[in-house]
């Protein structure tokens, strides 16, 4: 369409300046999967957790064929509240969604967010994923134990890494390890990074604490040594990595993702969108990523996928306060 009068240029202008426009949610009422000029937004920067899950559900859902051409974009701040601020301001746009998890439910409590995720659409919990307790490959610490012996000496002055703002998964693991650990949670030194893996690599953290399934790869290169994973079983590609608990704390901690979606969408685009992430879950290509990276499958949709964040909500502000924090 030709812009022909100065009001519409400017109109424009500021467009561009807010940033690209989201398009509008068009006829979603056929029963397929195709959702042309579909988006996904990632509330954190590239290379997170959430921004893996994106591009991976991205490309495989376009190797299945269940749509094609979806644009992954970055919008990170304020611990994924300033993605979901947008996002809820997006009301009825079917051809958006936010890829998410337990970071952003803690940040919306840490950071008094105004949107939470009650005012988005639930559409599917997709992975859930253990913890890794890591250091880097010059490390003193060649075991958990000797990190944790080195921490109750002096918890202030061995700073955690880790990728969640407070509230989210990386800042709740290793507060959860110091109480079990005899340490009290508020003398811990723990500090968020958008950079991890740099902050890991440079000794700039005594420890790091993040998803398996982003720092695999640096594992396996043995350019960072794993420690301890925090959830229930040792995970397949870190047989030697104890869990916390049969090293003797008592930590039993997994994260998990999803996705949600703009308010006041009809049922034929929500419907739409759950059966894209269900066709995708059941996809040969997804099932190889989930194994590639180290995810395991805890895959829930609609509205049972909002009772569990509303429960999720619940067990954040529980665990906070028992930490006193």
């Amino acid at each position: 369409m030709r812009l022909r009068t100065p009001l519409a240029l400017l109109g424009a202008a500021v467009l561009v300046l807010a940033g690209p426009p989201l398009l509008s949610s068009g006829d979603d009422s056929d029963s397929g999967t195709q959702i042309p000029g579909l988006r996904f937004m990632v509330p954190n920067t590239p290379g997170g957790g959430y921004d893996i899950t994106a591009r991976t559900a991205a490309k495989n859902a376009e190797d299945a064929g269940l749509t094609h051409n979806i644009e992954v974009f970055n919008l990170p701040g304020a611990g994924g509240t300033v993605g979901l601020s947008r996002l809820v301001s997006e009301h009825g746009n079917g051809k958006l969604a936010m890829s998410m998890g337990l970071g952003v439910v803690g940040a919306v409590r840490s950071n008094h967010a105004p949107k939470t995720l009650t005012d988005a659409t639930p559409i599917a919990r997709l992975t859930e994923e253990q913890d890794v307790v890591v250091v880097a490959k010059d490390s003193p610490y060649k075991t958990i134990d000797e990190l944790i012996d080195a921490w109750k000496e002096a918890p202030g002055k061995i700073p955690v890494g880790g990728g969640s703002s407070p509230g989210g998964p990386d800042h709740l693991a290793p507060m959860l390890m110091a109480q079990a650990a005899g340490i009290q949670p508020k003398s811990v030194n723990y500090i968020p990074f958008g950079e991890l893996l740099a902050s890991i690599l440079g000794n700039k953290v005594g420890f790091g604490v993040s998803g398996v399934g982003e720092y695999l790869d640096q594992i396996k290169a043995g350019e960072l040594r794993v420690l301890a994973v925090t959830g229930p079983e040792r995970v397949d590609d870190l047989e030697d990595a104890p869990t916390l608990k049969e090293s003797g704390y008592d930590v039993d901690f997994t994260n998990w993702r999803g996705i949600v979606a703009p308010p006041g969408l009809s049922e034929a685009q929500r419907n739409k969108l759950i059966r894209l992430f269900e066709e995708l879950h059941d996809s040969p290509e997804w099932k190889k990523s989930m194994d590639q990276n180290g995810w395991d499958d805890a895959f829930l949709t609609g509205d049972e996928f909002g009772d569990f964040l509303d429960a999720q909500d619940k067990r954040v502000v529980s665990v906070l306060k028992e930490l006193g924090l």
